[in-house]
């Protein structure tokens, strides 16, 4: 399913060796395959074509520009959460009717921005927001498309911070309380209330949330008599990291796309992980090898906690690589970072060929969530992103500098 793989005992991304690609560029950084992003996308389009469904990456999942570019290129639309994703999303060049705006948290002056380039749809979480958007559209003279997200209270099985789809989240409006939002329609009489809104978790490998959430949901709206133009089921489809038995475009596809057999909606789908996950490594150096009186091994990286946060976060599981696979006997190691905190690190007990400092490993699976996530935590400046595209490595986020770490700091010269 995506483009890293061996030949000749050397990693490749697409056709060019990272063991090349080091020589140039300094490590840790992200390594992107074009490839890989594009056809993942049209999996999921091609999957659902049925539907005709309107596909809008989730840039939470990873903003770089040119990885969005790449997509809206495609025809995908984007699903954003901020101020500044609208932002960027505008910058690469996606049709603001291609635009989801979901997030718990719009601030006003986000929501104006929203509405002054004429989104497709606000995701409202709560009626103080639907107010919000409707006193602002009021204002500017406007009248938005807005979609309730409900939250259907079904559990997915996934890592419980990236569970949303539960009573007990932040995340969404309750069956009851969407029921009388639609009833007192009159009352928000700046919006277009247009659409309904789910997305109940993320890293979900199974269909039976998806196909519960939805069906509950479908049947809220037949049972309420409520008129809609618009369904976004959001995304969540979950990707192989190692461990995981995940389902493919196609298996989500053909749970899903009975369900709207007889609906006249226009759907949206939300996908980010599923298209950007496995586009993407975490390229590291091995500084140091360590073994300790208790019988552990640790290979000590170049990366840690700070560039990819998800290990520490979620004890999330990243199969863990060599860039050059040498034939040598099987040891166990902890690969960790230098963040200065004993939940630093990538991966725990992993079996490889004997390793040595200088040696190069690459972080699967990190094409989501990964530079997103990550920080300057310990100043330590953010690595650089890289894209293969076509047999050309290009750079599309350099490397931070220490120069940047003091940006918009103000240093007091004198305390009197």
């Amino acid at each position: 399913m995506h483009e890293f793989s061996y030949k000749d005992n050397v990693l490749y991304c697409e056709d060019v060796p990272i063991n090349d690609i080091v020589k140039e560029y300094p490590t840790p950084f992200y390594l992107y395959s074009y490839k890989t992003l594009v056809d993942h996308f049209n999996k999921i389009k091609k999957a659902f074509s049925e539907l005709d469904p309107l596909i809008c990456f989730s840039m939470k999942s990873n903003s770089n520009m040119s990885v969005c570019k790449a997509l809206v290129n495609e025809g995908a639309g984007l699903d954003i959460v901020s101020g500044g994703e609208l932002y960027k999303a505008l910058k690469v060049g996606c049709p603001p009717e291609n635009i989801v705006y979901a997030s718990v948290g719009k601030k006003e002056e986000e929501i104006e921005a929203a509405i002054r380039k004429n989104i497709l749809f606000f995701n409202v979480e709560s009626v103080p927001e639907l107010i919000m958007i409707d006193t602002v559209a009021r204002r500017l003279k406007k009248k938005p498309n807005v979609a309730l997200r409900l939250n259907p209270d079904v559990k997915a099985d996934t890592h419980e911070y990236i569970t949303t789809g539960t009573k007990e989240k932040k995340f969404g409006i309750d069956f009851k309380s969407a029921e009388d939002i639609f009833d007192n329609a009159n009352k928000y009489s700046n919006v277009y209330l247009k659409g309904i809104h789910l997305h109940i978790g993320s890293q979900i490998t199974e269909t039976g949330p998806f196909v519960e959430a939805i069906s509950r949901t479908l049947d809220f709206i037949d049972r309420s008599n409520i008129e809609i133009e618009w369904m976004n089921i959001g995304g969540g489809f979950g990707i192989v990291y190692g461990r995981e038995k995940a389902r493919t475009a196609d298996e989500f596809a053909a749970a899903i796309v009975p369900l709207f057999k007889d609906k006249r909606y226009r759907l949206i789908l939300e996908p980010g992980r599923f298209i950007a996950g496995n586009a993407g490594a975490l390229v590291c150096r091995v500084l140091y090898v360590k073994a300790t009186a208790a019988g552990k091994n640790f290979a000590i990286v170049d990366a840690g906690m700070s560039d990819l946060i998800r290990p520490s976060l979620y004890e999330a599981y990243h199969e863990v690589l060599p860039v050059v696979r040498l034939k040598s006997k099987l040891l166990k190691y902890d690969v960790v970072g230098p963040i200065c905190e004993s939940g630093d690190y990538l991966a725990l007990d992993r079996e490889f060929p004997e390793l040595v400092a200088e040696e190069y490993l690459a972080v699967m699976s990190a094409g989501a969530y990964g530079y997103v996530m990550s920080s300057n935590y310990n100043s330590r400046p953010r690595p650089a992103e890289l894209m293969v595209v076509n047999g050309d490595v290009r750079v599309i986020r350099t490397p931070e500098t220490y120069k940047d770490l003091l940006r918009g700091e103000k240093m007091i010269k004198e305390f009197k």
